[in-house]
């Protein structure tokens, strides 16, 4: 039983290998350390990322979301351009844009969807000009089921230069995801879609796009060095 698994591996965690991961020298830190960066591994495989450093945990698709709004979002995108959303965009993949045009002065175009529940293509390319710095699309629909073709929004993307985030929420626990073959620049995902448990997902990201990325949150394991100010 899978769900069975997942308790199983919690309850041994916590009973033979709970401490902090890569803040320790003594035994337990350095298990812990050694299965939380095998965890990464086996996501980063999972999603066919080129390389483990790839993957970045959060919370789950939300925070994902956010830290791309929160730390690529500002660094980006500013008073004049623009970012393009979908009418099936959960809440996850809608309110963190909202928030960075307010913050920004940015501008907010979302793709409007066909009678049938589908993402109007001819709408979206209306929408695309050198203004878009970023489409956040969902992969598959958690209302409806449509499954987005990202290849179309990838292509008219990448004709303005602009880059895309993909809520793969719902896609990544049901249907193979390989984040290459896609040709997107930021994947969302879920633990507990995928029975894991809750509180856990990852961002997926490009190497050379995260080593651009300033810092969103600051704190301990992200510094070399540390000034009185």
């Amino acid at each position: 039983d899978r769900g069975r698994a997942v308790l199983d591996a919690l309850v041994r965690f916590y009973m033979t290998a709970n401490a902090n991961v890569h803040r320790g020298a003594y035994a337990l830190a350095a298990e812990a350390t050694q299965a939380y960066e095998a965890a990464r591994d086996r996501i980063a495989r999972f999603v066919g990322a080129a390389e483990a450093s790839e993957i970045v945990f959060t919370r789950g698709t939300t925070e994902a979301v956010n830290l791309v709004a929160g730390a690529w979002g500002p660094a980006n995108v500013g008073p004049g351009d623009a970012v393009v959303v979908t009418e099936l965009d959960h809440h996850s993949n809608r309110v963190p844009w909202q928030l960075l045009a307010a913050r920004t002065g940015c501008q907010l175009r979302v793709v409007p969807t066909t009678p049938d529940g589908r993402l109007d293509l001819d709408a979206y390319a209306r929408l695309l000009d050198g203004a878009v710095k970023l489409v956040a699309v969902v992969h598959v629909s958690n209302a409806v089921g449509t499954v987005n073709p990202v290849a179309d929004v990838v292509a008219g993307a990448r004709r303005v230069g602009a880059r895309v985030l993909l809520d793969a929420a719902q896609s990544v626990p049901h249907r193979p995801v390989d984040v290459a073959a896609l040709g997107v620049d930021f994947v969302a995902a879920s633990g507990h879609k995928m029975l894991g448990p809750m509180g856990i997902g990852f961002l997926w990201a490009r190497a050379a796009i995260l080593a651009d990325m300033p810092p969103w949150q600051g704190g301990g394991e992200m510094i070399r060095r540390v000034t009185p100010t």
